[in-house]
């Protein structure tokens, strides 16, 4: 059995603590299910934070992410400061008969750590098959892989998670007493997202669709080994 994240001052839920859950495999399926991660940084040039959305993997307890070597989130990520993503996913709309208790359905999580540089060639492959993977499995095996300059110019970065915490809701309206008999409409509205039909481009004439793509569903990325990775600091 994993054990949970340590609760501490970063990580500790204050805001209805009853939701939150600090238990790995908790925080690990929203980080899986979820398309972007929203990673914070501090950029010294603008003197404040910054948020910006990023494609993600998680390699057991680690975060994957890759971009230009000369983007600024990329420069900050290998500089090993501190830094917090975030992750959210919205399940449903809660209607309320009052306005005051509207809410939504979510699942979400918050976690802590530090970039560290992959640079090891074998390594830095898997981790884009990672998040390969994640985005459509089956795909790194059919499209052409990275060359070398396209390897030099990608900036592949883990980042352990130190700590994190998991918020979930879920369930009908919590309406006051007082309102049951209002005549306004209150339950959940849910919601989902799904793929729509594929559309080859131009220069795909003729070639049948793959069958990893027929289902138009691509599953998330579960745990990936990678154990060259996340117990070595220099990769």
């Amino acid at each position: 059995m994993k054990e949970p994240f340590e609760v501490t001052d970063r990580n500790r839920l204050r805001r209805v603590a009853k939701r939150g859950s600090y238990d790995r495999d908790a925080v690990h399926r929203v980080i899986d299910a979820a398309w972007l991660g929203h990673v914070a940084i501090r950029d010294e040039r603008t003197e404040g934070p910054v948020v910006i959305p990023m494609l993600h993997a998680r390699m057991q307890d680690c975060l994957i992410f890759h971009g230009a070597t000369s983007s600024r989130l990329m420069k900050f990520l290998v500089s090993g400061q501190p830094l917090a993503v975030s992750f959210a996913l919205v399940d449903g709309l809660v209607l309320a008969k009052s306005l005051f208790h509207h809410s939504m359905n979510y699942r979400s999580v918050v976690a802590f750590g530090r970039g560290l540089p992959i640079e090891e060639e074998p390594a830095k492959l898997l981790a884009l098959k990672a998040i390969s993977d994640k985005i459509m499995p089956g795909r790194w095996r059919e499209a052409r892989q990275p060359n070398p300059q396209e390897m030099r110019a990608t900036a592949v970065v883990q980042v352990p998670i130190d700590s994190a915490s998991a918020k979930i809701r879920k369930g009908g309206p919590i309406d006051d007493p007082d309102d049951y008999s209002l005549p306004v409409w209150s339950g959940v509205v849910p919601f989902s997202s799904r793929w729509g039909e594929p559309s080859a481009d131009e220069h795909s004439g003729g070639i049948a669709l793959p069958s990893y793509i027929r289902p138009a569903k691509p599953e998330s990325a579960l745990e990936h080994s990678a154990e060259s990775i996340t117990r070595r600091k220099n990769v």
